[in-house]
């Protein structure tokens, strides 16, 4: 039986770049599980399992626009380090949360930080980027 919108599915899955670096895997934990079309995992990764067959296991890349889209350069934000609490010592590459201009909380990345500014960038990781996965589905319900 074929995956279709609102099958609860489970997967195993490599997640890898284009230089071949693997950025997520479920290969040592249980497979992932979500329902297709609520909105659980990217779009494209949703849209590659549709259509799968327990067991079938599928390489597929998923475009940019399909993933985490394009980097907006508005999401990187530039502070003084003034505006940092005291308590916290922020290194590069440390993720955050601040809160947001409408109050909502947003989990930033450190990217630079020196004697004035610390630079916060709120893009996902691996936003502007094609992503490689192979699929195995394990389960459909």
């Amino acid at each position: 039986m074929a995956v279709k919108q609102g099958d609860i599915v489970k997967v195993h899955y490599t997640g890898t770049l284009e230089d071949g670096k693997i950025f997520d895997s479920s290969q040592g934990k249980p497979p992932l599980s979500f329902t297709i079309g609520s909105g659980q995992v990217i779009p494209g990764f949703n849209d590659a399992v549709i259509g799968m067959e327990v067991g079938e296991t599928k390489d597929v890349t998923i475009p940019v626009e399909q993933a985490y889209g394009e980097r907006k350069d508005e999401l990187v934000i530039i502070a003084p380090v003034e505006q940092i609490p005291p308590d916290l010592k922020p290194e590069i590459g440390q993720m955050l949360e601040v809160g947001g201009a409408s109050g909502e909380i947003l989990k930033v990345r450190v990217v630079e930080l020196d004697e004035n500014n610390i630079t916060l960038d709120a893009n996902p990781p691996l936003a502007g980027q094609d992503l490689n996965f192979q699929i195995q589905l394990v389960e459909c319900a």
